[in-house]
């Protein structure tokens, strides 16, 4: 497991490089939606492939809910895809973390980050979601 942890950190690194480096240019407590062009900005300069605004589905009983749901961004690093989550709060709150994982579970994308840039110290957590036990685990 502490192997796996150690891969996992390598592959969000990227992402959380990115997020380091927009919170060192701008500093705290602007709108979460600067951080996201921002971070937009310098994945591209990083030659990151990533979806901004990632549009995805859920179903129901092999139905397709209409109702359209959002993250903040998919970032691709190899053949992994990674669910990145921005937010410009004072702290991180179960929500937050909540509509990360249900993102993740929902789209079957087993890596997660959530990124606080309002701090004066950014807050990063990554996660991995585990499919076959519905488990999330922090990392």
């Amino acid at each position: 497991m502490e192997n796996d942890r150690d891969i996992w950190k390598q592959m969000v690194y990227p992402v959380i490089g990115a997020c380091q480096e927009v919170h060192k240019q701008l500093g705290p407590f602007l709108n979460e939606y600067m951080y996201q062009d921002a971070l937009a900005i310098e994945l591209n300069l990083r030659n990151v492939t990533f979806d901004k605004e990632y549009y995805f589905t859920a179903e129901y009983k092999g139905y397709t809910i209409d109702h359209r749901h959002f993250a903040d961004f998919r970032v691709i690093n190899g053949d992994t895809p990674i669910l990145v989550e921005c937010k410009a709060v004072d702290n991180l709150a179960d929500a937050h973390r909540q509509q990360l994982w249900n993102y993740m579970r929902l789209t079957g994308i087993n890596f997660g980050v959530l990124y606080n840039f309002a701090p004066v110290y950014a807050k990063c957590e990554k996660y991995h979601y585990d499919p076959q036990t519905f488990k999330m685990i922090a990392f």
